[in-house]
């Protein structure tokens, strides 16, 4: 299977700078290339780009997300998406993109904190696309991956819960 996957970082990519004494999101790709060394049956490509927390990104950073998307050549395509906006960006996606399968995830923790959410929210993204599924916009989270309209963050719970 081919597949790229698009970091635009997020939790999900988070480190703590001591100097600042804060949580930052880095311009590289060290979260997602300790779950990538595990990954023997896949050819993937990985772009970095935007590299911020989801809350400062624009409509300037979706359509960049968005041509990163189109001028791939796969069809499988995985976004690392922070998880405050990532509804926003699904949705700005959905109105120019129907060819592809597209899966975002992220982490509500970051994986420099805690490895097991952020590697088990990719997983669950990469397994779905090894699937027989149709083109549309996913939300892989805590446990399903669904149409991504679908999948709402709780932030009274601090997790993603499917919108009946």
């Amino acid at each position: 299977m081919k597949v790229t996957i698009i970091n635009t970082g997020g939790t999900f990519n988070k480190r703590y700078n001591p100097i600042k004494g804060q949580l930052e999101v880095p311009n590289d790709n060290i979260a997602l290339d300790k779950i990538l060394a595990s990954c023997f049956n896949v050819d993937y490509e990985v772009i970095n780009i935007v590299s911020k927390d989801s809350l400062d990104m624009t409509d300037v950073d979706r359509e960049l997300i968005t041509n990163s998307v189109k001028n791939s050549k796969n069809e499988n395509i995985i976004i690392i998406h922070g998880t405050d906006t990532v509804d926003l960006t699904s949705q700005f996606l959905k109105k120019q993109i129907s060819d592809k399968k597209i899966v975002f995830t992220g982490a509500m923790v970051p994986m420099s904190i805690d490895e097991v959410e952020a590697t088990m929210n990719f997983s669950q993204a990469l397994g779905f696309l090894s699937a027989n599924i149709e083109n549309g916009i996913y939300l892989a989270m805590h446990g399903v991956v669904v149409d991504a309209s679908k999948l709402v963050k709780n932030r009274a719970e601090g997790k993603f819960l499917i919108e009946e």
